[in-house]
């Protein structure tokens, strides 16, 4: 196998580790925030929820870029 397949499947899966790790804790910082709709600290906690989903977003759509490239250049 070549190194590009090798790097998509670490990708991927690490990413997916390490996300599943801290869905919990982002969880936790929606329901406090909810529950504390005045409360002060509500904003660092909102800008690490807002982080989390960027950072998501962004791994979502690295790992569908390099499939498709590993598609690319194992049947192109």
């Amino acid at each position: 196998m070549d190194l590009l397949l090798w790097i998509t499947i670490g990708f991927i899966i690490i990413g997916f580790i390490i996300l599943t790790s801290m869905k919990k804790d982002m969880e936790s910082k929606v329901a406090f925030i909810k529950a504390n709709m005045e409360d002060e600290k509500n904003s660092s906690k909102a800008k690490s929820v807002i982080w989390w989903i960027w950072s998501t977003t962004a791994w979502g759509i690295v790992s569908m870029f390099l499939v498709v490239w590993c598609f690319h250049n194992h049947f192109g």
